[in-house]
């Protein structure tokens, strides 16, 4: 008989918080943009030529601590065989992703002609 009487009561449960969870209300978001987009920020133009220019090379950290370093090391190495005019320092970020970095970007902007930012590995 308590076999029987399980199945009642778990049906009943189960009545009673769908109709709980029915009762909540949801907030629906519209994706939409507004009418007005962004202001939109030409980018800059390329350099005519690497020779005699420091790269940047930005590790963002995604991946873990180990997955860009190996990768801009060879990057360095084979500017330094194959271009060995241009200079490359190596950068990784401080903090999260999504942290703005401005020593970062005045050191880049006051010591460099070019930057690569992102993932590598």
């Amino acid at each position: 008989m308590a076999k029987k009487i399980w199945p009642a009561t778990f049906i009943i449960l189960i009545a009673v918080y769908s109709t709980a969870y029915s009762a909540e209300k949801l907030r629906v978001l519209n994706p939409t943009p507004p009418n007005r987009m962004v202001d939109r920020v030409p980018l800059t133009p390329r350099l005519d030529t690497l020779e005699g220019k420091t790269i940047f090379l930005v590790d963002i950290g995604w991946g873990g601590p180990q997955a860009a370093p190996s990768i801009y090391a060879e990057m360095k190495t084979w500017f330094g065989k194959n271009m060995p005019s241009v200079k490359v320092e190596i950068r990784s970020i401080k903090g999260s992703y999504m942290q703005d970095q401005p020593e970062l970007w005045k050191e880049i902007s006051e010591k460099g002609q070019a930057a690569m930012v992102g993932i590598s590995g």
